[in-house]
């Protein structure tokens, strides 16, 4: 474990005679909270906290995206995602962004109970995984989320760097076209980290702020997307840390200020906003984020919460599928968008990526690339690095 590396001592988990909790469950949680011992939280956001706002996550074997995408006549579906590629065909990505872009969906109460921290002052920084920014949408300070893998936030040219404005992006989206600088004339994306490029700046920059934490929450994650994977590694040794997930995740559970709550994010956080008495307070921050959506595509995740009904997550398999047939539709309304995307990419850097995906494909695509922890803050370089996107294999 890193925080033995670094020189803490290491618990065996067997023993809760130095714990500062009083139980291991929902109520020992919120007793904590509520203490003056908790001043300082930090979260870290997987693709479960959004699939209960509609959005797929990408890699499931039967419902994920990339599933759907090799329908698709890319030379694989992760080229959708791959830099070489984009510069060859921006097509794919743009007809794809154009389905996932934000306004379309609502955050979830997960995200609203991020926003509750951030209002009491016990927030100090949420890293996201997801691209999504319905952490901002959930009325987040932008100052206090970091995501590790872009997001659609901001956009700039590939090659010279230069900004450009969301609302022009929208624009472009909207009518399907291609984004170009106005400086260089070449590509414009959104700052999602795709393979093949580095993590932001402020991903690295903001891992100190970490030894200062009193209570990480780690919520719709399965912990296996490094460097993302080995935050949970760098808060101190007495730091109170809790897993809420559909299923364990990384080693949290063996340490005794450790706690795991396994079920659906949202369900979990209202049982936790109850027991702090804010329940009343996430419903009003909830039915805020109602005015961030601009065209409601998916099922309103609280709604089905709160009303006791079906989980969203049973209809996100036709969701997907139909995701993917808009995708389809995009990309066949130019005659030649369909041929340029079934055109294998031709570079050596190309084609090796698309072998080494190929490779750890089996190994659940995305989400277990065998990344390289940074050293020092370092920047990622490498493609594996650079796993992006919302690879959590959980549901909530």
């Amino acid at each position: 474990m890193l925080r033995s590396l670094l020189g803490g001592p290491q618990s065996s988990g067997g023993d809760t005679s130095s714990s500062v909790l009083e139980s291991k469950d929902v109520l020992g949680l919120a007793k904590y909270m509520k203490s003056k011992e908790c001043r300082k939280v930090f979260v870290m956001l997987g693709a479960g906290v959004s699939t209960a706002a509609g959005i797929p996550d990408f890699r499931s074997p039967e419902t994920g995206l990339y599933a759907n995408l090799a329908r698709l006549n890319l030379p694989y579906p992760e080229a959708v995602f791959s830099i070489q590629f984009f510069r060859q065909n921006p097509h794919p990505f743009y007809a794809l962004a154009k389905e996932l872009y934000p306004g379309k969906y609502r955050p979830t109460l997960s995200h609203s109970f991020v926003k509750l921290l951030s209002d009491k002052r016990l927030l100090k920084t949420c890293f996201t995984q997801n691209i999504d920014t319905l952490e901002r949408r959930a009325g987040v300070p932008d100052n206090e989320v970091v995501e590790a893998h872009g997001s659609f936030a901001s956009h700039k040219c590939i090659d010279c760097k230069a900004s450009f404005s969301d609302e022009d992006m929208k624009r472009h989206v909207d009518a399907s076209s291609i984004p170009k600088c106005e400086q260089c004339d070449g590509l414009v994306k959104p700052d999602i980290v795709f393979f093949g490029e580095s993590l932001p700046e402020s991903f690295f920059s903001s891992i100190s702020k970490l030894h200062e934490a009193d209570l990480l929450i780690v919520m719709g994650t399965s912990l296996v997307v490094h460097p993302f994977a080995s935050l949970v590694d760098r808060v101190p040794d007495d730091c109170v840390r809790v897993l809420i997930n559909m299923e364990p995740a990384g080693d949290i559970g063996e340490l005794d200020n450790d706690i795991v709550l396994l079920g659906k994010c949202d369900e979990i956080v209202q049982q936790l906003a109850t027991e702090l008495g804010w329940d009343d307070e996430l419903k009003e921050a909830w039915a805020a984020t109602a005015e961030s959506v601009e065209t409601q595509v998916q099922p309103e995740s609280a709604s089905a919460t709160t009303s006791g009904g079906a989980a969203v997550e049973d209809d996100l398999e036709d969701e997907v599928d139909k995701l993917a047939d808009a995708v389809g539709a995009s990309l066949t309304t130019d005659d030649t968008t369909e041929e340029r995307a079934a055109e294998p990419t031709t570079s050596a850097d190309s084609h090796h990526e698309k072998d080494l995906l190929k490779e750890k494909s089996s190994s659940h695509l995305v989400e277990s690339l065998d990344t390289a922890q940074p050293s020092d803050d370092a920047h990622a370089t490498s493609a594996d690095d650079a796993t992006k996107f919302q690879v959590s294999d959980t549901k909530v």
